[in-house]
């Protein structure tokens, strides 16, 4: 009687083993395709970073340039001037993906990789900001934060303003890159300087 359960029991344990191994190479295949999935997810992160510094780098550029222009010479800002990235206007209808909004553009290199960058003044036409024919953006500090109020009988019209300060015209400065893999990047950078 134990000859025979001997010869019962051999073949049972070979059949067992292959599909314990079976179950091993199922989860080792896995393993590995998730290893490789988040190696692939940290370097495409780590590449949109590096595109994302390379984009803020142009940005820095047209800001400074903007800024240094408006402290030495404002009238500067009053027309285009393509050799800094410069468009004293923002046509309507315009967006990121047309190219006319890149028109005027200049490109800087930040290591390999190239960057575009345009700074636009969000103005109608090319005159200055106050000119009766020009429509600009602007802003102007808020006269119930500085502790005034409008006097009786003053006009609160919309379509009149009336700015208690200095008004501030609104630019946009963009920045895009085109990856090497297929990846763009554009940001853009909003600044308001006093005329």
């Amino acid at each position: 009687m134990k000859q025979r359960s001997r010869r019962t029991e051999r073949g049972v344990a070979l059949p067992v083993m292959l599909i314990i191994l079976l179950v091993m190479l199922i989860s080792s295949i896995y393993l590995l395709k998730s290893s490789n999935s988040t190696t692939l997810t940290a370097s495409n992160l780590a590449y949109d970073s590096a595109q994302g510094r390379a984009v803020d780098f142009g940005l820095h550029k047209g800001f400074q340039w903007l800024s240094d222009t408006a402290k030495a010479n404002k009238a500067q800002l009053n027309s285009h001037s393509a050799a800094n990235g410069y468009v004293a206007i923002l046509e309507e209808g315009q967006s990121l993906r047309s190219d006319a909004f890149w028109e005027g553009g200049l490109f800087v290199d930040v290591g390999k990789q190239r960057v575009q960058y345009v700074i636009h003044r969000l103005c109608s036409r090319d005159l200055p900001y106050d000119d009766p024919k020009n429509a600009c953006m602007q802003t102007a500090d808020n006269p119930s934060a500085m502790g005034s109020s409008v006097k009786a009988g003053d006009s609160l019209a919309s379509d009149a303003p009336r700015f208690t300060s200095v008004p501030k015209v609104h630019y946009v400065v963009t920045a895009r890159i085109a990856g090497a893999r297929g990846g763009n990047v554009v940001n853009q950078l909003v600044v308001q300087i006093g005329s």
